[in-house]
């Protein structure tokens, strides 16, 4: 365990198409030069906040669409205008746990606030564009990822997917994230992956961090279509892929939408829907069925593969 230190050194990173200088060591995310660099979001902690400010734990607050919540254990987050997240954070914080809402939660809430449609899930470019893998936690998204990466196609985003705002006239965009992976040790193992070497995520002692810097696509690519990946409710051994309807794409895409629940509380209701409903207009949705058991990764790589064979 390592809680956070009392240093105020800044560093600068880049992520989320996002000049980032933080307070809190962020190891995950690329380093950038400072020299006449102007920051797009700042990170600082401020260990006083949380006494000034009464949260029940996991409560969510916002005022003006700015975002306060307090994590048990890990900090009081604060995110605002989309250019500033401040920590205060409970004594002995882990400062892995904190990373984990800082680059899950708070950046969701940024994005939100600057107008970036947040999809959760995982982002792969194929052949010049951005296709992105949603599903409800534990349906396979960072596993199917991982085997498209096996056969050379690089990772845009892991969890949270970031596009860019869009139009009639001008296409989403798919906004690279960082260079990391998080995989079960059960698809570690499928993939004969050795853990010696990496960091178990906190909380979760099966889970780990994979650092994927040599298969990483740096650039902004046209999203090209989604894939809804569900687990099968009957004993079906076969892996399946149906096309979505239009109307049915915008409840899928809502349920999709990461940390959803935050569209209504920062009044945003009516800019998820329009985005939601030019998204389903413009682009095919697919619903990738699994077999409940057993590793199908490689027959859902062949059939991603060819249905966008086939829509090309």
């Amino acid at each position: 365990m390592r809680t956070l230190t009392a240093t105020k050194t800044k560093m600068a990173y880049s992520a989320f198409g996002l000049a980032i200088e933080s307070e809190l060591p962020l190891p995950e995310l690329a380093p950038i030069d400072t020299i006449g660099e102007r920051f797009d979001l700042e990170i600082i902690i401020d260990r006083d906040l949380k006494d000034t400010v009464l949260l029940e734990p996991y409560d969510f607050v916002v005022e003006d669409r700015n975002v306060t919540v307090n994590m048990p254990e890990a900090a009081l987050f604060r995110i605002e205008d989309g250019n500033r997240i401040t920590i205060s954070p409970a004594e002995g914080a882990d400062e892995d746990l904190i990373r984990l809402y800082v680059l899950g939660t708070c950046i969701g809430a940024v994005l939100l606030q600057r107008g970036i449609y947040p999809l959760h899930g995982s982002a792969i470019a194929i052949n010049g564009k951005a296709y992105a893998f949603v599903g409800h936690s534990g349906a396979g998204k960072s596993t199917l990822a991982s085997a498209l990466m096996n056969q050379g196609y690089p990772l845009l985003s892991d969890d949270v997917i970031a596009v860019s705002p869009f139009s009639a006239e001008q296409a989403p965009l798919v906004i690279p994230a960082y260079p990391q992976q998080k995989l079960w040790q059960q698809s570690l193992d499928a993939f004969g992956v050795n853990n010696e070497e990496l960091r178990a995520i906190y909380g979760r002692e099966n889970k780990y961090c994979i650092p994927v810097e040599a298969n990483f696509c740096n650039s902004a690519m046209p999203l090209g279509a989604v894939f809804e990946l569900v687990k099968s409710e009957s004993d079906t051994a076969e892996a399946l892929i149906h096309p979505i309807q239009k109307l049915e794409r915008l409840d899928i895409l809502f349920q999709h939408t990461y940390r959803q629940f935050l569209v209504q509380k920062m009044d945003l209701t009516r800019w998820h829907f329009t985005l939601s409903a030019s998204l389903a207009s413009q682009l095919p949705v697919y619903r990738l069925v699994r077999p409940a058991d057993g590793f199908t990764a490689p027959q859902l790589v062949e059939l991603i593969l060819n249905t966008i064979s086939a829509e090309e």
